[in-house]
């Protein structure tokens, strides 16, 4: 089906809004700002050849912290297509033209949540990781105590910044996380997210936070869910599960999306843990020498590999690349010859996310190889480990 994508216009977003409303079943009243123009994103419309909206995109404008590096993101939210248009193209020729959008405006990678996998797969992403919720038995959480030299308190709309910069001292050293800047990130003023903000301080220095929501009853069925938590000590993460403990005789479950080996996770009696809900979480190389140029590292690491790289959406991408890697920084340059490692668009994200290895990948069918040629050398595209996603868009 031919369409014509282009950055919506103000006049547009009505439109845009009932397209999303029937794929996604929002409520009828489009909220302030789904009408109206929004910093910090960009959105794309498909129309057909009589100008009907048939087909929408959104490019987040954020950034994403790999190994002490922001790197650019072009995180994709919002895709909803007219039914009628369904299955004719319309997704992937919306999906080239946000792909554009985000190269020309600088952007490096991409990352999305999908309610279906087939047609990002056949766009170049591919899964990556899993954004899990578990429930716990508040019951079962330690009652620690705080450590002598720690203090518990609530939390003021003033103490904000001083929880967005232990974030980032958490997140940075990671993989995939949000770095939570820019416009989209900005906190109504004057309030707090959550209905309570526990912080915990040793000698008045900002060491764990806890933002949850109460939820509603006090019997067998209610929860307490926590939105965002983070500490940097053992001791810090202790002094907020004992925190959380205390809940337990008005909220018998805790609800939370755990972190893989961060300080809480590593106190939570996670054996206890069921899940509650599991959100996969799909990414891609928008421009793959940016997204190894922009990113940090392992500094022990160094060795080089030459590789075809297959990208039919994004054809700046294609060609063949020698990936050098040195000392915490590594660069992508072209080579005039193809290289007996051949290698997809999916391959190459689910390598640059730690999320598999080289071998692996050759035998999903997403890396074809040279007579006799090991895959192993591509190792060194996923190396520092997995990438997380904890922030749902």
């Amino acid at each position: 089906m031919p369409v014509t994508v282009r950055e919506l216009t103000p006049d547009d977003l009505t439109d845009a809004w009932q397209l999303g409303r029937l794929a996604f079943g929002s409520d009828p009243r489009p909220p302030p700002h789904a009408t109206a123009p929004v910093p910090g994103l960009t959105r794309y419309g498909a129309f057909d050849d009589d100008g009907r909206l048939v087909g929408k995109a959104v490019d987040l404008h954020h950034e994403q912290w790999w190994d002490g590096r922001t790197v650019t993101a072009a995180d994709v939210g919002g895709v909803a297509v007219a039914p009628e248009a369904r299955g004719r193209g319309v997704a992937r020729a919306l999906l080239g033209g946000l792909l554009r959008g985000a190269h020309d405006r600088g952007a490096a990678v991409s990352a999305l949540f999908p309610t279906v996998t087939a047609p990002y797969r056949a766009c170049g992403w591919d899964v990556a990781g899993v954004l899990r919720t578990v429930t716990l038995p508040t019951a079962a959480l330690p009652r620690h105590r705080p450590a002598p030299h720690l203090t518990l308190r609530a939390a003021q709309a003033a103490d904000l910044p001083a929880v967005a910069a232990l974030y980032e001292r958490v997140a940075r050293h990671r993989r995939g996380l949000l770095t939570r800047r820019g416009e989209l990130f900005t906190p109504a003023a004057g309030s707090l997210p959550f209905d309570g903000l526990t912080l915990v301080e040793h000698d008045g220095e900002l060491v764990g936070y806890a933002g949850w929501n109460r939820g509603r009853g006090y019997r067998h069925d209610a929860v307490l869910t926590v939105e965002d938590i983070a500490a940097n000590t053992g001791d810090a993460a202790r002094a907020l599960i004992g925190s959380l403990a205390s809940w337990q005789s008005v909220t018998p479950t805790l609800r939370i999306c755990p972190l893989p080996g961060d300080a809480v996770g590593a106190h939570l009696p996670l054996e206890a843990a069921r899940e509650h809900g599991r959100e996969l979480w799909m990414h891609r190389p928008v421009d793959v020498a940016r997204a190894v140029a922009d990113r940090g590292w392992p500094v022990h690491l160094r060795g080089s590999v030459e590789f075809t790289l297959d990208d039919d959406l994004a054809d700046w991408n294609t060609g063949t690349w020698r990936l050098e890697v040195a000392d915490g920084d590594a660069r992508l340059t072209r080579v005039a010859t193809d290289a007996d490692l051949r290698l997809t668009v999916r391959g190459f994200a689910l390598l640059y996310c730690g999320a598999t290895d080289a071998p692996a990948v050759a035998e999903a069918g997403l890396l074809h190889l040279a007579a006799g040629a090991d895959p192993r050398p591509l190792n060194l595209l996923a190396a520092g480990g997995a990438a997380h996603l904890h922030d749902y868009f």
